[in-house]
């Protein structure tokens, strides 16, 4: 798996985003999850899990099918979140389900997590089960998200101006991030329209701008 941008501003955005490009009711596209390995090199990456709990979830994987559910119910959770936030946009088709879904791995997350005294205080370590402590961290995040979430920074870069349909949190002094990135599909869009503008310049035939 190559390297995959960081722009969802929430793990849990970044864990939908690793669809790409993100279509509501589409045929998926690229996944950057694909295999066991591929969550694992993502979780690291992502600061999910640190070198020390990376090796214990490797080693649990290797042993039977752990790494087969692991990466099962981590693709659960993505498209559950997916699906309760597109509700947030304006798509509703299926919320209630896909909230159930992630509520029950919330639940069973919670029920494999511990309250602990670390150095300087009171912290709730969630995931503790080396086969499991992905999603469940997954799963936690996601619904922590849904709990906290101002939907008027919740944007999806535009599929129909040339994005690519990720999600973000536009944290913008005046809410006007429209792209997940402006050196990627916000690039693109710019080269694109000004590639149709000089066309239409030619052809004489306007061009939207």
């Amino acid at each position: 798996m190559g390297p995959l941008n960081v722009v969802g501003g929430h793990v849990a955005l970044d864990l939908v985003n690793t669809v790409e490009p993100r279509v509501p009711g589409g045929t998926v596209g690229t996944d950057h999850l694909g295999t066991p390995d591929d969550l694992a090199r993502w979780a690291v990456r992502g600061a999910l899990l640190d070198d020390e709990e990376a090796e214990r979830v490797r080693r649990a994987w290797t042993d039977g099918d752990g790494g087969a559910r692991a990466h099962a119910a981590t693709l659960e959770i993505r498209e559950a979140t997916y699906a309760v936030l597109l509700t947030q946009l304006g798509a509703a088709d299926g919320a209630n389900a896909a909230l159930d879904v992630l509520v029950g791995h919330w639940r069973r997350a919670m029920g494999r997590s511990t309250l602990s005294f670390a150095s300087t205080d009171d912290r709730l370590r969630v995931g503790t089960d080396p086969e499991l402590v992905v999603p469940d961290r997954l799963a936690h995040a996601a619904v922590a998200l849904l709990r906290t979430l101002d939907v008027r920074q919740l944007k999806a870069c535009p599929l129909d101006e040339g994005g690519c349909g990720w999600l973000f949190l536009d944290r913008s002094r005046n809410g006007s991030r429209r792209w997940c990135s402006m050196g990627d599909c916000g690039t693109r869009a710019k080269s694109r329209r000004l590639t149709e503008r000089r066309r239409g310049a030619r052809s004489g035939v306007p061009q939207s701008s």
